[in-house]
């Protein structure tokens, strides 16, 4: 392990291509920094980052996705007060919104010795490890990324938390998607993550009361700081 500070940043509610622009800025820091040190230029640690947001009503589609899984058209979206991305991380369709805790590493995997399939794991099991303090066993699916309740119950199986990521040159972009006291309507118009028959659901609907945003986002940074062996600073 080289550098395990992370810097926190808490953007609040920010427009999706904003926050997207700031990731790719902070990637290219990073990515940039590798290469000079591989390079034997400089001799520094890679900077790790954390950012924690919300977004206003939108839709996204990563690489592998489908448009056929929104189900809705253009006037319809701007009727809901919603707009749509095609972006580079892997999944398909995701909606992100208020009331949703979206989190984005933009991190030197190589710091934590960490490959993509461990990383995957580890963003998952920050998110379990928080619903447990809740009194909520929640766990993967087979053959699926994110964060499940009743995983393997074709009835019951609902995701709380979607996972979407991008790496090149082993450093991570995008990142998750918790939903905390998210409107759950706006998923009635697409097919989330492209998989049929299994529905969405949020830590307050699951626990029948309000959650404070502040609360789940100090427990996520506790996890976060657990399960990666990282230490955050906030600004």
């Amino acid at each position: 392990m080289e550098n395990n500070q992370v810097e926190l940043r808490k953007l609040g509610l920010v427009d999706y291509k904003e926050a997207w622009d700031y990731q790719e800025n902070l990637f290219d820091q990073i990515v940039a920094d590798k290469q000079q040190k591989r390079d034997g230029q400089i001799e520094i640690k890679t900077p790790n980052f954390l950012l924690f947001c919300e977004h206003p009503h939108v839709y996204t589609i990563g690489k592998s996705g489908k448009e056929s899984n929104l189900l809705i058209n253009e006037n319809m979206l701007k009727s809901r007060g919603a707009s749509l991305y095609k972006i580079n991380r892997g999944g398909d369709i995701t909606y992100h919104g208020p009331g949703q805790l979206v989190a984005y590493p933009i991190i030197d995997l190589d710091n934590f010795g960490l490959s993509i399939k461990s990383y995957i794991d580890h963003l998952e099991e920050v998110i379990i490890r928080v619903l447990k303090r809740y009194g909520i066993d929640a766990t993967r699916s087979t053959g699926a990324t994110g964060v499940w309740l009743d995983a393997e119950n074709p009835v019951k199986a609902r995701k709380i938390c979607a996972i979407g990521v991008r790496t090149s040159h082993w450093v991570s972009m995008h990142g998750f998607a918790f939903n905390i006291s998210t409107d759950l309507s706006y998923f009635e118009h697409i097919i989330p993550c492209g998989i049929q028959g299994k529905s969405v659901t949020s830590l307050e609907k699951e626990i029948g009361g309000k959650v404070e945003m502040e609360e789940v986002s100090n427990f996520v940074i506790e996890e976060f700081e657990t399960v990666f062996n990282m230490k955050i600073n906030q600004q």
